[in-house]
This record gives structure tokens, C-alpha cells and sequence, in this order.
């Protein structure tokens, strides 16, 4: 069966689609431009006439599963609703216990950042906006008085740093930690961090 004919974007955009369930599948160090192609049925020469070198597709598909990861964020804190609701609806979806997909694709991400500039700045970009977005609903939160937080961006740091731990911990060692643990754990630390007790952060979202 012939192939329908894509534009440039569009073939760009499956590429990349290709590209990151490669690297989740085979790891950065050993996905190659024939697993891309292959994986698709086209040519070597295909890939590299969109992307000239495997660095420069790998980049770019990080890049892309970060600004796909951002928009679903900007989705989750842009609801009309409380900022306690929508800060533990945006942490609940990032948390390795939650429905955020692709974080053996980030651990790898990191593990090649620490050596690819190009990487680097698109893992640091995506960091720095998701705890940015953090901040900012907190600091709605307590300028309505929902709750009290007296520094929004260490609050976001100390986050991001728990959950980043936690998904290494399940990713990497399945069973080292019940997801349930992990997820009583984020509770209690997002509701320390806004000067709740566990249960009170659970109802006032009814």
C-alpha cells in the first residue's frame, strides 16, 4: 500500500514521534537513524534529509516532547478553578505515580545532558518553565488566601526535586517503592509546604 503524502511539518512531526519511542525503546546511546527509518518503513536518507546528523534528532525530540509536556501543563494550571486544585492536579499529573508519560525518556534525557550542550538547554528550558508555572499558581494561592507560602519558587524546587527523585527511584528500580507510598509521600509534602495537614488538602479540593 502506497504511503499518503505528507507535508514537510507533518513528516517532521512523525519523525520525531518515531524518534522518542526509539529512544524510551533502546536508550539514546544506541538508537540509530536506521531504527528511526525502520520503525517507519522509509529510507535512511529521509531521515537525515529532515534532521543531517543523529544529534540534531535527538535535540529535536526532546524539544518536541518538552513543548508537548508544557502545553499539557500551561492546560492543567490555565483551569478555571482554585489554585490549590490546579497546583495538586498539575503535581499529581507530573509525579511518576500519575499520567504523565515518558519519563524513561527524561532519565535518559539527563543522563545525556550532562555532556550534550545542545540537550542540556532543552532539559534545563522545560525545568526552569515547569517550576516557573509552579511558583505562579502558588503565589495566586496565597494571594488569595487559600493557603500560606512564603517563598513560591523554593517551594517549586523542593517539588520538582522530590518528584524527579521519585520517578528515578520507580523507573529505575521497579518495586523499590510502592506507587502508593510514593504518592502519600508528594501529598504530604505539598501539603506541608502550604501549611496544611494531609487531610485538609484533600478537602478543600471537594
Amino acid at each position: 500500500m502506497a504511503r499518503v503524502r505528507l507535508s514537510v511539518a507533518e513528516r517532521r512531526e512523525e519523525l520525531l514521534r518515531a524518534a522518542i519511542e526509539q529512544i524510551e525503546a533502546r536508550g539514546v546511546a544506541a538508537v540509530r537513524i536506521a531504527d528511526v527509518a525502520a520503525s517507519l518503513g522509509v529510507s535512511n536518507a529521509l531521515v537525515l534529509y529532515h534532521f543531517s546528523t543523529k544529534e540534531k534528532l535527538v535535540a529535536a525530540a526532546f524539544t518536541y516532547a518538552a513543548e508537548d509536556d508544557l502545553a499539557h501543563l500551561r492546560k492543567v494550571v490555565g483551569r478555571r478553578t482554585t489554585a490549590l486544585r490546579r497546583l495538586r492536579a498539575a503535581v499529581r499529573w507530573y509525579a511518576p505515580t500519575g499520567q504523565a508519560k515518558g519519563w524513561r525518556l527524561w532519565i535518559e534525557g539527563w543522563a545525556v545532558a550532562l555532556r550534550e550542550p545542545a540537550l542540556r538547554e532543552v532539559t534545563r528550558e522545560l525545568d526552569k518553565q515547569w517550576k516557573a508555572a509552579i511558583a505562579g499558581v502558588i503565589a495566586e494561592g496565597v494571594a488569595a488566601g487559600e493557603f500560606a507560602c512564603a517563598d513560591p519558587a523554593g517551594t517549586a524546587l523542593r517539588l520538582t526535586a522530590l518528584l524527579d527523585g521519585l520517578a528515578v527511584q520507580l523507573t529505575s528500580y521497579p518495586g523499590a517503592v510502592a506507587r502508593s507510598r510514593a504518592q502519600e509521600w508528594v501529598d504530604e509534602a505539598l501539603a506541608r509546604e502550604l501549611g496544611l495537614d494531609r487531610k485538609a488538602l484533600t478537602e478543600r479540593e471537594r
